[in-house]
């Protein structure tokens, strides 16, 4: 599977240009952990808690996205991965009822938290409970006191302005989160192989930047500084200027760089270590 995704790489490196300019708005405290489905690797996790306060953190799952999450029995599923940190706090916070998530008593998990993470499944679950609510409030709260928000498959796909809801080889658009405006995440990026899927995004969607995240890989944002973590790859898809082809980038796993300004090269960025 690795020389599968090794080459889907080199086929996007030697067919594509490499992009030239990014204006990403990255969040201006707080942090994002963004991974792609599939097995989460160790280093992922570790980063998740290192940034949420170690065993300081106070961790509030959220497994709403997943059908499994309206079963009382499959609690503990969803939160004995986080166990062996050790953590201050750990809550598993979940409701399908919109009133709910704007109630008080909802909301104290979550104003008390270092640290939410929302698990796999149906991102459409996510934003049809929480989209708009003072949970959604919460959450952006969070960020804003410094906080970390994680997030795997529909976890992830929730985290950008514009969220794909679906679609094989058309993509279906809905409303995400917005921790990152002016992105569109797609997840199980190379070994569901999406990327036409991205393009179209971005050929319906100029304005926007396409961030496709392989599987056992996180792409993480810390403030004004990004990097990639896990096992595979991160591609970036922009629209080309002046009715050019989309410009591709992909990024290994143990790159880092700081957020380019706009029209700045992303290309130099992606070398940083």
């Amino acid at each position: 599977m690795r020389t599968f995704r090794t080459c889907v790489i080199l086929t996007v490196s030697c067919l594509l240009p490499a992009i030239q300019a990014v204006a990403w708005e990255a969040p201006v405290k707080g942090s994002l952990v963004i991974v792609g489905g599939g097995e989460m690797p160790d280093s992922v996790r570790d980063r998740f808690m290192e940034l949420a306060g170690g065993k300081a953190a106070k961790l509030v799952v959220i497994p709403t996205a997943s059908e499994y999450a309206d079963k009382p029995e499959e609690n503990e599923y969803f939160l004995k991965p986080w166990r062996k940190y050790e953590p201050a706090g750990l809550k598993l916070l979940h409701t399908r009822s919109r009133e709910t998530a704007e109630s008080a008593e909802f909301l104290k998990a979550i104003d008390e938290a270092t640290a939410v993470w929302f698990s796999g499944g149906d991102q459409s679950k996510l934003t049809a409970a929480y989209l708009g609510t003072q949970a959604e409030k919460a959450f952006d709260a969070l960020l804003a006191r410094g906080g970390v928000i994680g997030g795997t498959s529909a976890g992830a796909a929730i985290m950008s302005e514009v969220m794909i809801t679906g679609g094989r080889a058309r993509a279906s658009l809905g409303q995400g989160f917005g921790f990152l405006p002016k992105i569109v995440v797609d997840q199980h990026f190379l070994m569901r192989s999406r990327l036409n899927r991205l393009i179209g995004v971005i050929a319906e969607r100029p304005e926007l930047t396409g961030i496709g995240i392989d599987e056992s890989t996180a792409f993480i944002v810390q403030g004004d500084r990004w990097s990639v973590l896990g096992e595979s790859f991160v591609l970036v898809v922009e629209q080309g200027e002046k009715g050019n082809p989309v410009r591709i980038e992909s990024i290994r796993a143990g790159r880092s760089g700081s957020w380019p300004a706009a029209g700045a090269p992303f290309v130099g960025q992606a070398g940083e270590r």
